[in-house]
């Protein structure tokens, strides 16, 4: 799977795993230059508090386009140490 926005691939991997319709990318499979942390979080019931990345390529700026759980819910503990994608972010084979 690939995660791309205006172009630039920002995630690529074999090893997605798929919650609520979104695949979550290992943190590693990022390329770190075009992300920067966010200070907005959100939280859910099930999986607990989301924090999130700003996607920054060609000087445009997509707020809060990534979101992981640095220290998910059990339930939700197959997320740990990956990311997800929305706001546009094209994540496809």
């Amino acid at each position: 799977m690939r995660a791309i926005w205006q172009g630039v691939v920002l995630a690529q991997s074999d090893d997605t795993v798929v919650v609520e319709g979104n695949h979550y990318f290992p943190a590693d499979s990022l390329c770190r230059e075009y992300f920067r942390p966010s200070d907005h979080h959100s939280v859910c019931p099930w999986k607990g508090t989301a924090s999130y990345y700003d996607v920054i390529v060609g000087g445009n700026v997509n707020a809060q386009a990534a979101w992981y759980y640095p220290e998910p819910k059990e339930a939700a503990a197959q997320i740990k140490g990956r990311v997800a994608f929305w706001r546009g972010v094209d994540v496809r084979d």
